[in-house]
């Protein structure tokens, strides 16, 4: 720790003083890290002529601030701070001894733009896979329908949304933090896997041929916005329906005829998509050339030809903020009214990582929940939280560990992925780096390739999705139990990735 006495203006090195002189010494500790200089300024500001003239000397004193001063001014932070040297590089290879034997491919289909899908995409590139497998494709020709999971998931959650709205408008003010909440956002991209089980279950799965991509899916935020003002206003009414007590009936034929309105909107602008029980024929070429065809629909699509269970999946996650080997759900988080909760098994981060290897030995792709946004490049697709040096640059010392950045609002899951493969140390057999299939396009990252270290796992990794298979009696047991922990509706474990 540094500490200083204050020193004219002029002087070319403040001079050092003890910690007792500036803080109480019981609480030394806590100023570990931050450069003091005392004044005899009494003013409750500490901002002033005198202290300002102090902070620039004790910053210039030193020649290496002058240089920082000069290269940030013209350079981004991120390349400046970031190593280089060839121990870096060594560890952040993309090279991985146990990888998945079959994973489509990150460039074909699997670019969410400027859209927040990201968990359709991580969820769809799980599913992909099992149909590549069952049908011998060839990993560049094939991809599910993110869009169709995109449109049933803005309807239900409108619908949702309403549902909620009329639940609360009694007893909840139109500016509560409860009412603010559900008006923030209400049919945002994000999701989680439990989710897709709602979806999956309720409307199935289609190829992404049956119904692609278009402009509005792809950049979302005008859709979105215009979305939400519409059910901004049918909540407002709806609210004076409830509070001036209208018959059951008059609330029911508004709501139904407000996500009427929703799907007209939806339907205007991403299309029209296949209903579940529709009828279309998909048909393709395998890797050995031979035509295939099967007249189908989107529910027999996910029973018969995807053979994925998703309801038998569900969510190991790392919060140590709570309790281990408990199961926990967030309150007024859901996409379909009536649709199974938010399910989380909270554990030990080891634990998640056996239950990663395992099923990564077994050819089983990861979904996953993490903070992409921190110690990332988008350009290497590296993920590794020694690649910056703040500390030589700035001498800072601000590490918060994973609960205190929770509490905090530091972090949070916001981008889900799929881990794909893993490197394990021959000498340890411990884990030393992850492979990731993200969902940025092949332009991002390794040619769609991402990677990361093992401790960016340890601080930003949230939540992998698992099944009885890999995990533990015990954490198993727990998920069966179905005995929640309701976290509350603003709790960062109810982020959306």
């Amino acid at each position: 720790m540094q500490l200083f006495r204050s020193k004219p203006a002029d002087a070319q090195e403040p001079e050092r003083s003890d910690t007792t002189e500036v803080v109480d010494e019981d609480f030394s500790e806590y100023f570990k890290g931050i450069e003091l200089i005392s004044t005899d300024n009494d003013e409750v500001n500490p901002i002033s002529s005198s202290s300002l003239a102090n902070w620039e000397s004790s910053l210039l004193a030193q020649p290496k601030n002058i240089l920082a001063r000069n290269v940030l001014s013209q350079t981004d932070i991120e390349k400046v701070i970031a190593k280089s040297d060839q121990a870096s590089k060594l560890k952040d290879r993309f090279l991985f001894n146990t990888t998945v034997s079959t994973i489509g491919s990150p460039a074909f289909q699997n670019n969410q733009k400027s859209s927040g899908r990201c968990w359709i995409f991580a969820a769809s590139n799980v599913f992909r896979t099992s149909v590549i497998k069952n049908y011998s494709l060839k990993e560049d020709e094939f991809q599910i329908s993110q869009s169709y999971l995109f449109f049933y998931d803005k309807l239900e959650k409108a619908n949702f949304f309403l549902d909620n709205i009329e639940a609360t408008a009694a007893d909840e003010p139109l500016d509560s933090r409860l009412t603010q909440h559900l008006l923030h956002d209400p049919v945002g991209d994000g999701g989680q896997w439990d989710m897709i089980i709602n979806l999956v279950n309720k409307y199935g799965l289609v190829p992404h041929e049956v119904f692609p991509d278009n402009f509005q899916t792809t950049k979302s935020a005008g859709l979105n916005k215009f979305v939400t003002n519409n059910l901004r206003h049918y909540a407002l009414k709806l609210r004076e329906l409830v509070v001036k007590g209208a018959s059951k009936s008059s609330i029911k034929t508004f709501k139904q005829g407000a996500v009427q309105e929703v799907y007209k909107i939806l339907a205007l602008t991403i299309g029209i998509p296949p209903k579940p029980s529709d009828e279309f024929v998909w048909e393709f070429l395998d890797k050995d050339g031979k035509y295939k065809h099967f007249k189908t629909n989107a529910l027999d699509f996910y029973k018969t030809h995807v053979k994925y269970d998703a309801a038998a999946h569900f969510s190991l996650i790392h919060d140590p903020r709570n309790k281990y080997d408990e199961l926990y759900t967030v309150d007024k988080l859901n996409n379909i009214t009536g649709g199974k909760p938010i399910e989380y098994v909270n554990t030990e981060i080891e634990e998640i990582k056996n239950v990663a290897i395992k099923m990564l030995k077994d050819n089983e792709p990861i979904f996953f929940g993490s903070d992409v946004g921190k110690f990332g490049d988008r350009v290497t697709g590296v993920l590794d939280t020694t690649a910056y040096d703040y500390q030589s640059v700035f001498d800072v010392d601000s590490k918060l560990d994973k609960a205190q950045r929770l509490e905090v609002g530091a972090s949070q899951m916001t981008h889900a992925m799929v881990i794909t493969g893993v490197h394990i140390d021959p000498s340890t057999n411990k884990p030393v780096r992850w492979k990731i299939e993200n969902s940025w396009g092949e332009n991002s990252g390794n040619k769609g390739w991402y990677m990361m270290t093992d401790e960016w796992f340890d601080e930003y990794v949230y939540q992998i999705v698992s099944n009885k298979k890999y995990v533990t009696k015990k954490t198993f047991d727990v998920w069966k139990a179905k005995e929640f922990n309701v976290l509350p509706y603003y709790d960062p474990m109810g982020s959306l990735a």
